[in-house]
């Protein structure tokens, strides 16, 4: 059977009328427009930057690995700062030029590249911060702050990622975030056992997201309103106590019952990546399992492809038997004790006593993860650890006295995450049921 020959209207490229005449879809250089924007302030921002710098032949940046014991131990070692930072500029700029003929001859840019470019222009900035300063720049301490930051981020994506592939909004992460913070705070000081307040974070959690359940799928309340008002009268709650019962008995309501820290054997003293990865408490575990565990099931089981099926066409699922709003609100539920669970690395998790708005935001950062990650567990995880990471790139830079002022430094999680969702990702399609009830 001969192809059809689709007719070139006016205005239509000639680059993209094959020879058999089928028009191509228009070329997207969102990529390689990326990379140049980095490439350019790599090259002006920072080599430009430096080579201003007297005696700046001279100095060097000093990197520090060692954080606990290890099978062996890194030294310390420096660099030069302004040739590092040309090297890697170059590089930037190189891979800009391949990323654009990559895209130009319609092929997929690999993922390597994104993670060459990545790393060549974190070391560009992270050498050109510490140049000629007498401080170390701690790599493997910035990478287990980077992980630790990112565990409540995490927890609210994938909370976020159940429910919305239900068809279900949840807004209601901060709260869920918050009362979760609160449980597992008051629970363990009650029980002087931290794992009792584990326990306690993902129920209240769940109790949160059974209000938004009940709301969104029984009476159809839009469910962008019952999330904000949920996060409203969470944080109203919990502030209640806080000012009254918490502070009036701190040691019995609101003490102090950090998780202990779990060495997993032999990986544990693997340098840089052993101390952070399992040198950690059992929540962090958790959120590693939780990861696992729903990439999995999400797209390889049965409960995954019926989530899915709810969640994108309910009425062609309720004609096959699948129970929708039932299925909604039992996901709806299970998405907000993952989030009470995450809650719970604010207050035992980190060895905190309960403090007033303590999710401060972090569950509207859980929902950029999951929107940048486009509803994958995978990838909300990895938006989640660029998040974790450029936050605490601000705390290191700030400690070492980074020549960046320090409103930049708190901009800075959030401009690379806008970043990110602008360049790299662009326009992302939500599962098409999503926040749209459904009537039998």
């Amino acid at each position: 059977m001969t192809t059809p020959v689709v007719p070139v209207t006016a205005g239509t490229p000639v680059d993209d009328v094959p020879a058999d005449g089928a028009v191509l879809g228009k070329i997207s250089y969102r990529i390689p427009i990326t990379y140049a924007v980095l490439a350019v302030f790599a090259l002006l921002g920072l080599v430009g930057t430096l080579i201003r710098r007297e005696g700046v032949w001279s100095q060097t940046t000093e990197f520090q690995s060692r954080y606990g014991d290890q099978w062996f131990t890194i030294p310390n070692f420096s660099v030069p700062s302004l040739l590092t930072v040309i090297v890697l500029t170059v590089l930037v700029i190189s891979a800009a030029g391949y990323a654009y003929l990559v895209t130009a001859a319609r092929r997929t840019v690999p993922v390597w590249l994104h993670i060459v470019v990545g790393l060549a222009f974190v070391l560009a900035f992270l050498t050109w911060a510490g140049a000629g300063k007498t401080s170390v720049i701690p790599v493997t301490s910035l990478l287990a702050g980077a992980l630790a930051l990112s565990v409540p981020l995490i927890f609210g994506a994938m909370s976020g990622i159940v429910c919305e592939r239900s068809g279900v909004i949840n807004i209601a992460i901060e709260g869920q975030l918050l009362f979760g913070a609160f449980a597992a705070a008051v629970v363990a000081s009650l029980a002087t056992q931290p794992y009792l307040g584990l326990v306690a974070a993902p129920i209240a959690g769940a109790m949160v997201g059974g209000l938004l359940a009940w709301f969104a799928v029984k009476y159809q309340v839009n469910q962008i309103i019952i999330g904000v008002v949920l996060n409203t009268l969470v944080l109203g709650l919990t502030s209640f106590f806080f000012s009254t019962l918490l502070a009036d008995n701190r040691e019995t309501w609101n003490a102090r019952q950090p998780l202990g820290v779990i060495e997993i054997p032999l990986l544990s003293q693997i340098p840089i990546i052993g101390p952070v990865l399992f040198r950690q408490s059992i929540l962090v575990y958790l959120m590693y399992a939780a990861v696992i565990i729903l990439q999995i099931m999400l797209f390889r089981s049965r409960w995954g492809l019926r989530t899915r099926a709810v969640g994108e066409h309910p009425k062609a699922a309720d004609t096959v038997g699948i129970q929708v709003n039932k299925r909604r609100v039992w996901n709806t539920i299970l998405g907000g004790a993952i989030a009470g669970l995450g809650g719970a690395f604010f207050t035992v998790g980190s060895g905190l006593a309960f403090g007033r708005e303590m999710s401060a935001g972090n569950g509207f950062i859980a929902l950029a993860a999951m929107i940048l990650g486009k509803w994958n567990p995978t990838g909300a995880l990895i938006a989640a650890l660029l998040f974790g990471f450029s936050k605490n790139l601000g705390n290191v830079l700030g400690t070492i006295g980074s020549p960046m002022p320090s409103q930049l430094l708190a901009m800075l999680p959030y401009v690379i995450t806008i970043f990110a969702v602008a360049g790299l990702v662009g326009r992302v399609r939500a599962p098409a049921s999503n926040g749209v009830p459904y009537t039998k």
